[in-house]
């Protein structure tokens, strides 16, 4: 039965009634100096807690004052662009290498890599009949959803569910690190079955694999991929795992977490919110928005032609009417997306194997154009430039995942970072965060049923 069906007409003035008692007048969030999204007005945000996980550095203070600096991205101390270089230059996959060192802090040497790599690929195979039980009976139209639902079902699957020994989490961690992919996928696929009348296609994962081929290997009826579309979905793994502890969804772990409670339900809430637009759907958008940019700008090479259609965006006068560039601007990064550079670098070999290279160049003038289109149409307290979900929709589209899979696939990457801050915030025993919120409601008598 669907839940919307029923006549609803009599919540429409209860709906006007609700939103005159939920609207606050913005002018008291200045008066009261509130940091709505805990962020000032110059972008930086209010510190709520210390992390030795990730670290995002966007700008240099310099005489009490924040200046715009190019963006760098550190894992535990590590420059991302150091650790990529290293294990592309020794053509290794790194996803498995960066969620050891996430998790326990220090990089791994051979042995304890591959020991690492066995015993995830052990854990890559879900309770006996959870794929026929909770993924094939109840396919749903939103894979973050399946996500969701899987994550808090497989709390029934656990008989130490409400252990929250570090042990106990680190074992939790790890199998959803290994469940993800196969959720993800097998979710997708069950959806394409019983609603996209396609065939039932489910492939066990290789133990010989790493994350990124498991994924395109069951993902793809053929299994077949190229050792490049590989190495491109595994470098987007890696670049999406962390991201320091003030992203919305960690941050989400960090709270939920402080509250005692059991990893299933920390993780689902932590997928609920990388589930909204603003966070994790990002990238989905930036491809919609380049469609409607290939279908509107006639000559992908007159930049006087797309500075035009960059500003009908601004001005609410294209694509969805929301004043903005997608994959442009960042909370914290201003002059550069490390994220974004790393992948730049890949993604061209990757839009001429698939024939692509026009549409690249496209996003490349659009990357180019963009900044100044924006600085001068809007007052810019930093820097802004294309954050990786310029590219990353780009990246998935070429390798054929369907959009459909685009936020999972980073759920899938990120439940490294998360995993590593839910073990972060039980080991320092830290109190219950409970921000402070002002009520400005009047005081008002109490009107006895009669009389109102």
């Amino acid at each position: 039965m669907d839940l919307s069906s029923f006549n609803n007409d009599w919540l429409i003035p209860l709906t006007d009634m609700a939103v005159k008692s939920s609207t606050i007048n913005p002018e008291l969030y200045n008066k009261y100096d509130v940091k709505r999204g805990l962020r000032d007005i110059s972008g930086k945000g209010v510190l709520t807690g210390l992390t030795e996980i990730g670290e995002i550095h966007g700008y240099n203070t310099e005489g009490g004052k924040m200046v715009p600096c190019r963006g760098k991205l550190f894992y535990r101390g590590y420059n991302i662009k150091d650790i990529v270089q290293g294990f592309l230059k020794e053509n290794r996959f790194g996803y498995e290498e960066i969620c050891y060192l996430l998790l326990f802090g220090e990089l791994p040497d051979k042995k304890s890599l591959k020991e690492f790599e066995t015993n995830l690929s052990q854990y890559r195979q879900l309770p006996v009949d959870f794929t026929r039980d909770m993924i094939m009976k109840a396919p749903a139209k939103d894979m973050m959803n399946v996500l969701s639902r899987s994550v808090l079902a497989l709390y029934s699957f656990d008989d130490n569910a409400d252990d929250t020994s570090v042990q106990n989490v680190l074992r939790q961690c790890l199998q959803m690190i290994a469940y993800f992919p196969l959720l993800a996928v097998y979710g997708y696929q069950a959806y394409t079955h019983y609603h996209g009348k396609k065939s039932l296609i489910i492939h066990s994962p290789l133990p010989e694999l790493s994350t990124a081929e498991n994924i395109l290997h069951m993902l793809r009826p053929d299994s077949r991929f190229t050792r490049l579309e590989a190495v491109l979905l595994d470098l987007a793994l890696v670049l999406h795992a962390e991201h320091g502890g003030g992203n919305n969804s960690s941050f989400t772990t960090h709270v939920v977490t402080s509250t005692g409670t059991d990893t299933y339900s920390a993780i689902a809430a932590a997928l609920g919110a990388l589930k909204g637009p603003r966070h994790g759907g990002a990238n989905l958008k930036v491809v919609q928005m380049i469609e409607e940019i290939k279908k509107e700008v006639k000559d992908w090479e007159d930049n006087e032609e797309i500075e035009a259609y960059l500003n009908k965006l601004l001005n609410k006068e294209a694509f969805d009417r929301s004043g903005l560039i997608y994959g442009m601007g960042h909370a914290v990064y201003s002059l550069s997306d490390p994220r974004a550079e790393i992948f730049k670098n890949y993604v061209g070999q990757l839009a001429e194997q698939k024939g692509l290279k026009d549409e690249f160049m496209l996003y490349s003038k659009i990357e180019t154009l963009a900044p100044a289109v924006i600085s001068k149409a809007r007052k810019i307290y930093k820097g802004v430039s294309p954050n990786i979900d310029f590219y990353s929709g780009f990246v998935y589209r070429m390798l054929e995942i369907p959009v459909e899979l685009f936020t999972p696939i980073f759920a899938v990457s990120r439940i490294a970072g998360w995993s590593a801050h839910r073990v972060e915030e039980i080991v320092n025993s830290g109190k219950i965060i409970r921000p402070a919120y002002m009520s400005i409601a009047p005081r008002r008598e109490y009107v006895p049923m009669d009389e109102r």
